[in-house]
């Protein structure tokens, strides 16, 4: 089977990766961050939420699948603090149960200084 590749919208300026790359009934998108539709990264860390969830829904919907065909997330922080706040965004934005398996963890950086969250997901479209 191909594998078909999903760039990046035009209004955003990414390096050189593809946003989601299909294999059979997989879909793997890529760590997205919490840019908006200008391709600036707001402060605070639920406005990126916030962002990144509209972000992960875009590239969900150019491959036909939606939030609750997300069979894996991992949540990337830059800050323990953020923690509690994200599972109850969380919990909004990919509820309700059951959620998708996630690993969630806290990292020294990402790539841009201002960036607090990133996620990255594979989701079936098998359905």
């Amino acid at each position: 089977m191909p594998i078909q590749h999903f760039a990046a919208p035009p209004h955003v300026k990414a390096p050189p990766l593809s946003f989601a790359t299909r294999v059979g009934d997989l879909l793997f998108v890529s760590g997205i961050p919490g840019f908006d539709a200008n391709g600036a990264l707001p402060d605070g860390f639920e406005a990126q939420f916030a962002n990144v969830v509209i972000n992960i829904k875009r590239v969900l919907d150019e491959a036909g699948a939606t939030l609750r065909d997300l069979a894996k997330v991992n949540v990337l922080l830059t800050r323990a603090s953020d923690v509690a706040a994200m599972n109850a965004l969380y919990a909004g934005a990919f509820g309700p149960p059951p959620y998708p398996a996630r690993t969630t963890s806290v990292v020294h950086s990402l790539p841009d200084p201002k960036m607090l969250i990133e996620i990255e997901a594979v989701a079936s479209l098998s359905r």
